[in-house]
């Protein structure tokens, strides 16, 4: 039986090791790497634009040319920050730098374990597998100038497609299956990375701290859910009652809040008395 990869212990625990790290990375940006420290909880000090981020994986390669960080979430509503997240660790290189010359290429690794919440700004729902972004320059005809190369992925397991290459699929297959067929998983065992990760994240395999520290965090996710919820209701309550007393019918103020007609009629009743 697989540990559950939204845990943010069990996904840590697998992807700090550096088989899995390595083949991770060769997987989803074709690159080779060679690091000696994988760290986690990331900082900088002093802190890049006035904000005191943290990085849930970080890693130099030993020869200097390439930073990776990657982050695990199982919500969206913070989409934006991952790309602060991105262009901060481009200007966190400026601190030493005597010219405006970027040593280090930077590839962010945002891995999702939640459908997207967050449309496009013409309201389109966002339902891709794989995102990339970089930030090189293109002429008008649309040929890509290779300038910086710093890259920018975002892997989503809840929308499969049949394009996605299989070096991609074998760890969105990981992942999904992780959370949602932890017991009658099928994945790729012909690659190094994903055996290590299956070993490493399995049930048997987790130490008596190692499991503690993993409840503690699934605790701590299900209460942060219920306050999130519970604003959102208190929110929509408020809301309704505004509604109610501009005269609006129930059905209407329903469909504005999401609340029940139950509930409705009984803010109305309240609001009478």
């Amino acid at each position: 039986m697989l540990a559950n990869l939204d845990n943010e212990v069990i996904f840590k625990k697998a992807f700090t090791n550096k088989i899995v790290f390595k083949a991770f990375v060769r997987d989803i940006l074709g690159i080779d790497v060679e690091v000696d420290k994988i760290e986690t909880e990331k900082r900088f000090d002093p802190k890049i634009g006035y904000i005191d981020f943290e990085l849930d994986i970080f890693a130099e390669t030993t020869d200097k040319r390439i930073c990776i960080e990657i982050q695990r979430v199982e919500y969206d509503h913070h989409f934006d920050r991952f790309l602060h997240y991105f262009l901060m660790l481009i200007a966190e290189q400026q601190k030493k730098a005597r010219e405006y010359n970027i040593d280090l290429t930077v590839y962010v690794i945002v891995v999702l374990t939640a459908p997207y919440t967050i449309s496009e700004k013409n309201g389109k729902p966002i339902l891709d597998e794989v995102l990339l972004l970089n930030l090189n320059p293109q002429t008008l005809q649309g040929e890509i100038r290779d300038l910086y190369g710093h890259q920018f992925v975002c892997l989503n397991s809840n929308y499969k497609d049949k394009k996605t290459p299989k070096s991609i699929r074998d760890w969105l297959d990981l992942i999904y299956q992780s959370i949602h067929n932890p017991e009658n998983f099928t994945l790729n065992l012909k690659n190094k990375g994903i055996k290590k990760a299956i070993e490493l994240i399995s049930f048997e395999n987790l130490t008596p701290t190692e499991r503690a520290e993993a409840k503690n965090k699934e605790a701590a996710k299900i209460v942060l859910t219920k306050t999130e919820e519970k604003a959102k209701e208190e929110r929509s309550i408020e809301i309704a009652k505004k509604f109610i007393q501009i005269g609006l019918g129930n059905e209407v103020v329903s469909e504005g809040t999401d609340l029940t007609l139950e509930q409705i009629e009984k803010l109305r009743q309240e609001l009478k008395k």
